[in-house]
């Protein structure tokens, strides 16, 4: 899933098996939160967490019950995760809603995370 604009830009894998090209970054996080299963997020920068972010919010107000894993590689999520407890602690977040993104530390636990709620 791309956007149109970063197809004008040529960063499209036009060789990929399946390509879908939406109108802006909005709607291509509405198209992928429709067309998945679970969401695995990995180490990434600004449009990863953005992407973690409207995954988890639409999921706290329950527009979806997909699953959600968040793989803290080396601990590379440790002071997000700390942040966001804060958060919980302070109460701009509900426990119930911090309980829905599950951290693990490798890819394979991840995916046998997701496996085990999915089933």
């Amino acid at each position: 899933m791309i956007p149109q604009a970063l197809v004008d830009l040529e960063v499209a894998d036009l060789a990929s098996d399946e390509l879908l090209v939406t109108e802006s970054m909005a709607s291509r996080k509405i198209l992928m939160i429709e067309k998945s299963d679970a969401f695995l997020t990995l180490p990434g920068g600004l449009g990863t967490l953005d992407e973690l972010f409207e995954v988890w919010t639409t999921a706290t107000l329950a527009l979806h019950h997909k699953p959600m894993v968040l793989v803290d590689t080396d601990g590379f999520y440790d002071p997000l995760l700390a942040w966001l407890r804060d958060l919980t602690d302070q109460t701009f977040l509900k426990p119930a809603g911090f309980d829905l993104l599950r951290s693990v530390d490798t890819v394979p636990a991840a995916l046998d995370l997701i496996e085990s709620q999915l089933t």
